[in-house]
């Protein structure tokens, strides 16, 4: 968690807070994706991750994805805006928060994929016909390899 939201937490508590948030679809050359499961965590997610203060959401996905995987990638386009009531959480430190994540498809540059780093305890592709429980709520159209060039939104809260 970055000093920005520290402070914010010491401020609010546990309340609800809303943060701006990338994700990246990061394929390998089979076309699968790369997931992540955090320490003490069962379930597994997309390379994600707040944006700081003063970053763009590229610069965002670039930054997480270094960290949490060890790779250089690079952001090639925006797959959908997602948002809402079905992207709140509360965590299990009781953390409340509400995410306006950018998904981005993403090329891998460089670097070398390290499992078991600070973030993550565990990373693997999986292909778009497999993909594992996830703890956000995205529309299955944001893991197929075959997509239209438009971004995808949700249009209407639940």
């Amino acid at each position: 968690m970055s000093d920005y939201y520290k402070d914010l937490r010491e401020l609010i508590g546990d309340e609800l807070i809303f943060m701006p948030a990338v994700a990246g679809i990061i394929r390998n050359a089979e076309k699968e994706i790369l997931f992540g499961r955090k320490h003490n965590e069962s379930n597994w997610g997309l390379i994600a991750g707040a944006i700081e203060i003063g970053e763009t959401p590229a610069e965002a996905m670039v930054r997480e994805a270094f960290e949490e995987t060890g790779l250089v990638i690079e952001p090639e386009r925006i797959i959908g805006i997602y948002g809402g009531r079905d992207h709140r959480f509360i965590y299990k430190n009781g953390h409340k928060v509400e995410y306006l994540t950018i998904v981005f498809e993403c090329s891998i540059k460089g670097g070398n994929l390290n499992s078991d780093n600070e973030e993550m305890k565990e990373l693997q592709y999986f292909s778009e016909n497999n993909i594992p429980p996830i703890e956000n709520n995205y529309p299955t159209y944001i893991f197929r390899s075959q997509q239209d060039e438009r971004a995808h939104f949700e249009r209407n809260s639940k």
